[in-house]
């Protein structure tokens, strides 16, 4: 069937022996949230080694790394045939790519301008910007073969007057609508690709205006992520005070858990939760009820 085609394009294989009866690399993990459909996997001798992508996993097809550097060294970062460990004990290492670089003496600083240029798409929006202020490091990856998954970002910026809340606004998804009516005008007539994306707003708009963040699995581990818009709506009245309801009447409630006091910001927020399921499972009806017969 047409599904199964798209399934199959989306496959993923563990280069492990199927003969072998060891159960840990078969299992899921943690790290798999949203990249890995957690239901579909053939059954017997493959079984969780034989993976599929979910369905707004994208695997990164590699930029050039090096003008990054050259940024980087205009952001005040030292080479690291310049750097003197003696005079700067304390300072950040920068790794491109797993390679040493330089280092930087305001890690914050280097990380929240990579960041900005990505969310304007001045830097390709699959390029990884990870702090690791314990080990005083700042890793930036742009090569290929690197699974990643989009986000809504959460805006942080103190000073702007949204913060707090999506950086997604009505006015984006007024453009949204004005495309369909753009596609629909042009429908039938000879109009490439390129030319389509010129036309509309689109996904592409949506990345390139810092709505919509792509993270790798290794930047997710440094990110707040919350499920939904409105469990970020409920968070922002916790923290101010008032008291959440418990709905425990209401027969058809979801169960979840009340917000945390103890966060105090969210980075980003799940565009669905039904975004970790992939091609197949996400066919199936009501997958978060149990089943009935």
């Amino acid at each position: 069937t047409y599904a199964s085609t798209l399934s199959h394009l989306r496959r993923t294989n563990t280069p492990i022996g199927r003969d072998g009866k060891i159960a840990k690399p078969r299992q899921l993990h943690n790290t798999h949230w949203g990249l890995v459909c957690p239901a579909e996997t053939p059954e017997g001798q493959a079984c969780g080694l034989v993976k599929n992508l979910s369905l707004m996993c994208y695997v990164s097809v590699g930029t050039p790394g090096t003008p990054l550097i050259e940024y980087m060294r205009h952001r005040g970062m030292e080479l690291l045939e310049e750097y003197d460990a003696v005079l700067n004990p304390n300072a950040t290492k920068v790794f491109l790519n797993g390679t040493w670089v330089g280092v930087h003496s305001n890690g914050g600083q280097l990380t929240d301008a990579l960041r900005a240029l990505r969310r304007k798409n001045t830097i390709g929006f699959e390029v990884t910007i990870i702090r690791d202020p314990r080990e005083r490091e700042i890793k930036v990856f742009t090569d290929a073969g690197r699974v990643c998954r989009p986000l809504f970002v959460v805006d942080n910026d103190p000073r702007s007057e949204n913060t707090g809340n999506l950086v997604l606004k009505q006015e984006h998804i007024r453009m949204l609508q004005d495309d369909r009516d753009k596609l629909e005008s042009i429908e039938g007539q000879d109009v490439s690709e390129e030319d389509k994306q010129r036309l509309t707003f689109g996904w592409h708009g949506l990345v390139s205006s810092g709505v919509i963040e792509f993270l790798d699995a290794e930047e997710e581990e440094t990110a707040m992520i919350i499920m939904t818009p409105e469990d970020l709506e409920d968070h922002k009245l916790v923290q101010q005070g008032t008291s959440w309801p418990d709905p425990k009447d209401d027969p058809n409630r979801r169960i979840k858990a009340p917000p945390n006091k103890a966060v105090r910001m969210w980075t980003h927020c799940e565009i669905h939760p039904a975004m970790i399921l992939g091609v197949c499972a996400s066919i199936i009806p009501f997958p978060d009820h149990n089943q009935s017969p």
